[in-house]
Formats: C-alpha cells, sequence, structure tokens
C-alpha cells in the first residue's frame, strides 16, 4: 500500500525530469518511425513515403495535447470518470465484433474503423483497467482479506476483458494486460494467496490457448527449434540480423537499409531493430538509460503520491509501459516467441501513442506535489510530514 506524503506548501510543480524523459521517447520515436516507414509507405500508399509518419505526426500532437491536460487536471476528477472509462472500454471491444464497423487484418479483429483512421479498443482498456483497479483497491482497502466482497469483482471485471481481447484473436495483449493486473492485485496489498492463485490459474490456461491455434503453436516451435530459416520465425531472425549490423556507433540516422529491406513492417512490432541499425550499440545504451531515467521518476511519483488511489494508478502505469517495451525488445532480439506487442512512443499505431501518452500525463499528475525549499522545511521544523495532508493545487 502507498503510504501518504505531505508536506506544509501548497505549491505544486511536477516532474519535469519525468516530463522530459516522455518527450524525448516521443521525439525519438518519431524520428525512428519516419526513418523506417518510408519504403513500405511508398509501396502501399502510392508513393507517398511520408503517410506513416504524417498520421503519427498528427496523433502525437492530439497525445501531448491530451498528456498537458490530464497532467493538470484535479485527479479526483480523473478518479470520477473511472465508471464511464469501463463502460466505454468494454462497449468498444464487443464493436469489434460486429461487421461494418470493425477492421478485420490478418485474421483478426481488433479495430474500430472511423473514417480513414482506425481505433484499438484493447489500447483504451490499458488506461481503463489500471484505474478500476486502484479505484477499487482503495475503496476496499479495509477488506482485501475478504475474496467475496474484496477481491471478486476487481477479478470478475479483468476476466471478462480477457475474454473480450482474445476473442478478437488478440491473445498476447489478453494475456499481456491480465499480468499487469496481476502486478496491481499485488501492489494493492491482496494477500500473497490469491495472486499465487491467480497465477494457478492464468498460466495453464494460456498455455492451454496457445496449443488450440496453429500459428501460435508455430511461433512457439520455431522459437524453440528452429529449423527453417524462412519460415514461421523469419522476421525475428531478421531482425536479429539487423539489430547486429548497426555495429557499434550505427549506420545514421535515415541510413537504415537492412531494416527496410529485410524486415517486415519495420516500422511496427520490430521498429526497434530499425533504431538499432542506425542508432548502433551506442544508441542502444543511450535508449536503456533514458527508459531507466523515466522508469525511476515514474516509481519515484508513486511511491510518493498524495493517495493511496494515485500511487496505484502510477505504478500500475508505468509497470506497464516498463515491461511493455522490455517485451517488445525481447522479441525483437529473438529472446523471447513473438507476441505483437508494439515498442511504446515508437511504434506506429495512433492508439498506442494515445495511451500511452494520456498514462504518462496521469503518471506527471501523480508527481504534481507540494514542493518545499530548504528554507521552508527548516521553518516548518523536522515535524512537518506529521501536519495534515495538503491540498492539491492543481
Amino acid at each position: 500500500m502507498f503510504a501518504l506524503e505531505t508536506a506544509p506548501s501548497n505549491r505544486a510543480y511536477c516532474d519535469h525530469i519525468f516530463v522530459a524523459s516522455v518527450l524525448l521517447l516521443t521525439g525519438a520515436g518519431l524520428v525512428t518511425l519516419w526513418t523506417a516507414s518510408t519504403h513500405f509507405a511508398e509501396k502501399i500508399f502510392e508513393g507517398d513515403t511520408l503517410y506513416i509518419i504524417s498520421r503519427q505526426s498528427v496523433l502525437a500532437l492530439a497525445g501531448i495535447a491530451v498528456f498537458i491536460i490530464l497532467s493538470r487536471i484535479k485527479i479526483e476528477f480523473i478518479r470520477m470518470c473511472v465508471p464511464f472509462l469501463i463502460f466505454l472500454s468494454a462497449v468498444l471491444c464487443i464493436l469489434t465484433f460486429i461487421p461494418g464497423i470493425s477492421m478485420q487484418k490478418n485474421g483478426a479483429t481488433r479495430w474500430l474503423r472511423f473514417g480513414s483512421y482506425s481505433l484499438q479498443p484493447s489500447e483504451i482498456v490499458k488506461v481503463a483497467l489500471p484505474l478500476y483497479l486502484a479505484h477499487i483497491f482503495d475503496k476496499k482497502r479495509d477488506r482485501l482479506d475478504s475474496f467475496t466482497a474484496g477481491i471478486l469483482p476487481p477479478t470478475i471485471v479483468t476476466a471478462l476483458f480477457f475474454i473480450l481481447i482474445y476473442s478478437q484473436n488478440n491473445f498476447s495483449d489478453a494475456v499481456f494486460i491480465s499480468i499487469n493486473a496481476l502486478a496491481v492485485f499485488c501492489i494493492s496489498g491482496v494477500k500473497m494467496r490469491y495472486f499465487v492463485s491467480a497465477l494457478a490459474i492464468l498460466i495453464p490456461v494460456s498455455v492451454l490457448l496457445v496449443l488450440t491455434k496453429e500459428y501460435r503453436l508455430l511461433r512457439v516451435m520455431s522459437f524453440l527449434w528452429p529449423t527453417d530459416p524462412l519460415g514461421t520465425d523469419y522476421q525475428v531472425r531478421a531482425s536479429v540480423l539487423t539489430i547486429n549490423s548497426g555495429g557499434f556507433w550505427g549506420k545514421g540516422i535515415g541510413q537504415s537499409t537492412r531494416a527496410v529491406a529485410s524486415v517486415p513492417e519495420v516500422h511496427s512490432d520490430f521498429i526497434f531493430a530499425a533504431y538499432c541499425e542506425e542508432a548502433g550499440f551506442a544508441g542502444i545504451i543511450m535508449f536503456f538509460a533514458l527508459m531507466l531515467v523515466f522508469a525511476a521518476r515514474g516509481y519515484r511519483a508513486a511511491a510518493r503520491a498524495s493517495s493511496n488511489f494515485s500511487g496505484i494508478v502510477c505504478f500500475a502505469y508505468i509497470t506497464l509501459l516498463v515491461s511493455q517495451t522490455l517485451l517488445n525488445i525481447a522479441v525483437a532480439g529473438g529472446a523471447v516467441p513473438a507476441t505483437g506487442v508494439p515498442l511504446p512512443f515508437f511504434s506506429a499505431g495512433g492508439s498506442s501513442l494515445l495511451v500511452t501518452l494520456a498514462a504518462c500525463g496521469i503518471a506527471v499528475n501523480v508527481s504534481r506535489r507540494p514542493f518545499v525549499t530548504a528554507g521552508e522545511n527548516a521553518a516548518h521544523g523536522n515535524n512537518a510530514h506529521a501536519e495534515r495532508p495538503a491540498k492539491e493545487n492543481i
């Protein structure tokens, strides 16, 4: 559970280092997507090499606007919107099963079409579900020992979203969202026996679901016993070779050749390979250093949150984005079977970028705490933190 930390001043500030890391990641992602998508866009969109990056840039601007708004409005207002967000997420997920509204690709119905744009409802769930779990666990924190009163309602909601997303033929996101939900269960103070029980159910169910689809089984088998270099894991093999081709210093921005020539749709889930070819090992070190700053400042904001609810929400979002980043990189590097999880800030897809920036905006909101100068600290003495919580000035 997150402890209440207070300060005597009522002046609010935000974590500028965290904000800088978000903006740098967004900028690096747009530059990488620009260089990685031109060849694909030229072939698919009638010679318009800027088609993908221009749309992503528009959505990035919209995402920055959402980021700013969510970083400044009262966290209590965001909490009031939880029932609406959960209902909206469920409705959008259900709409993907209605022909004419949904958009199908590679046998999956994960998207809704809105004119020339599309929306992936499972991305909305990544924002809505952590908010709901933080709300319910904070509300029921004195009843977490009771399964029926404290644990069963959030378990049912999480399971329903798992079923809805899995039914869209989106196994990767269904499992990924569920595992991150379990992390929220754990940090919220749920007894370990419930957490272990949930894992004991989720793991065999996931294995069973892998066995029920041929392409999922082939991905696992080709990962464990690679035999055909042009088979199921061709994209992963090409990605690994592309990453290695960058050397130490990389080939430079816009100089990627292997990525665009050998990695299918490199601008999507395997965009990290294009980044590595251009930036090299030095760029990889910079990327992980930036992600480390992002994670450290995000978890710092969660630990210092002014309420249990906001602390859980911030923890959930940072964990979601960090784990998604690590999973995507592990796939691109051939460490785990291909999953189809995008790289936050980098992969093409407006839904993912908007949700990423929205989550970061709420995390910044949590970091907007009263600032205490050294002089004020001395004036109030060592017992300043014993005073009643200061009201948020947001």
